[in-house]
């Protein structure tokens, strides 16, 4: 049985059109290509607050770095940087992003290389 056949049958029975393999290959090309969300250029002129806190973590020590105003690949792919950079664990949800450990200086450092505003 050919990989067509059960595409086309599938589409069929529920009225949807089919797209050749040529196509959905032109389709992940092209998504492949597109350029990344760029934090920096969604931030615009908005501050980002780098600080530390200690609360509700059993008295360890994290670096968040709050205020980030862009979508969530973009802040993955800077909070990927940041935990290089660091050599340290950590995540990034909700416009933030948590890093385990003291690292103030070099994350002010790193975003202020990048052109980030920054406070704290």
């Amino acid at each position: 049985m050919d990989s067509k056949d059960w595409k086309s049958v599938l589409g069929a029975a529920f009225d949807v059109p089919v797209p050749s393999d040529e196509e959905l290959r032109a389709e992940k090309e092209a998504a492949s290509h597109a350029p990344a969300g760029d934090a920096l250029q969604q931030q615009g002129k908005e501050a980002v607050h780098v600080l530390i806190d200690r609360k509700n973590r059993k008295g360890k020590t994290v670096t968040l770095v709050t205020d980030l105003k862009c979508d969530d690949e973009a802040l993955k792919d800077l909070a990927r940087e940041l935990k290089q950079h660091c050599g340290v664990g950590g995540s990034a949800r909700d416009g933030e992003i948590l890093l385990q450990g003291d690292f103030r200086s070099h994350v002010s450092d790193l975003l202020r290389g990048k052109g980030f505003k920054v406070k704290g």
